[in-house]
């Protein structure tokens, strides 16, 4: 599904990822863990396209990642970064923003689809009409994960997701992330993730 073929990346005259190679299969769960500034995040934001490679390539099953495509790969992926940004004055319209693009515009999902959905993630469906500022880190990195899994994708690149989480919402989120038919590809330092991959 994603290869990397002595991949360099330069960001701010110095190489963040230099001659990296290797391949992920469809339905594999992998994470990238090692020591800070290792390029670990550098790889995901390549994956998807955030940095260009200025030598080697990048595939996404099997054509390149490139400017010319790189808008129909991202529709395939969902991208959960460690500190999520919800966008949005409020929960609800957090929750409800992918579905005011486009490519997402017909598939919004059910209010009844979305209070299940926080509820298996242990957040009170009334949170939906609080501040998104007023959240806690945990509930805006669940409320960030909820978001990913209602676009029905099956790809996740993800970094950290599991940083703010206690270790009973935890396994409820690895849980369900690590269902057989996801694709994971993802950056963390959590043992319970590490083990999972």
């Amino acid at each position: 599904m994603v290869k990397f073929e002595n991949v360099y990346v330069r960001s701010r005259n110095k190489y963040i990822l230099e001659g990296v190679s290797f391949y992920i299969r469809e339905k594999e769960k992998v994470v990238f863990y090692g020591k800070s500034g290792s390029g670990k995040t550098s790889i995901l934001k390549t994956i998807v396209g955030g940095f260009i490679p200025e030598k080697g390539t990048v595939f996404f099953r099997g054509k390149p990642v490139c400017a010319k495509n790189v808008l129909k790969i991202r529709q395939e992926i969902v991208y959960i970064a460690q500190e999520p940004v919800l966008g949005a004055k409020t929960v609800r319209e957090a929750l409800f923003l992918p579905f005011d693009f486009k490519a997402h515009r017909n598939s919004a999902p059910s209010e009844e689809h979305v209070n299940e959905l926080l509820r298996r993630f242990k957040l009170s469906p009334t949170l939906l009409n609080q501040n998104s500022s007023s959240l806690s880190g945990g509930e805006k990195q669940r409320i960030a994960i909820a978001r990913a899994v209602l676009l029905n994708k099956t790809v996740f690149v993800a970094d950290e997701i599991t940083s703010a989480l206690d270790s009973e919402t935890k396994k409820t989120v690895i849980d369900f992330l690590m269902s057989p038919e996801n694709t994971i590809i993802s950056v963390s330092h959590d043992p319970d993730w590490i083990c999972r991959c």
